[in-house]
């Protein structure tokens, strides 16, 4: 009997599983990689307001993180979140952001940005329910 050349049924199963295996994880990599990339859109818009309350710190000096608030000292207007925009709420020094009603994955989700103190150096803490997702 003569032997012909190519690849066993086994051989091919084995390959077939190999490579099921890799794409999932691939797949899987690859869409959190889009959903960080999606959601940091939402973490950018976050620095104008960011500026705006640091800002507000050093030319207006409040005395408290209570007057820190959206649409006072120089610091733009609080937005609510709809459909197609993202929410944004500046109150007692805190930065909230919030993703757009959408229906997607990353609805509702959530940045935020906490003054530690009004006095120098200004430092930042991050949290929100993005931070949980490693979204942010």
């Amino acid at each position: 009997m003569k032997k012909s050349p190519g690849f066993t049924l086994l051989e091919l199963m084995t390959f077939l599983a190999i490579f099921t295996l890799i794409i999932t994880i691939a797949l899987a990599a690859f869409q959190n990689y889009s959903m960080r990339a999606e959601f940091s859109e939402l973490v950018f818009a976050a620095i104008p307001h960011k500026e705006a309350v640091e800002r507000a710190i050093q030319i207006r000096n409040p005395s408290a993180l209570t007057d820190l608030d959206g649409g006072s000292l120089g610091i733009p207007a609080n937005i609510t979140v709809g459909e197609t925009v993202h929410g944004v709420m500046v109150a007692d020094g805190v930065i909230t952001m919030t993703w757009q009603h959408d229906s997607t994955i990353l609805d509702g989700m959530t940045y935020t940005l906490t003054l530690d103190d009004t006095k120098p150096p200004i430092q930042w803490s991050r949290g929100g329910s993005c931070v949980g997702k490693r979204l942010c």
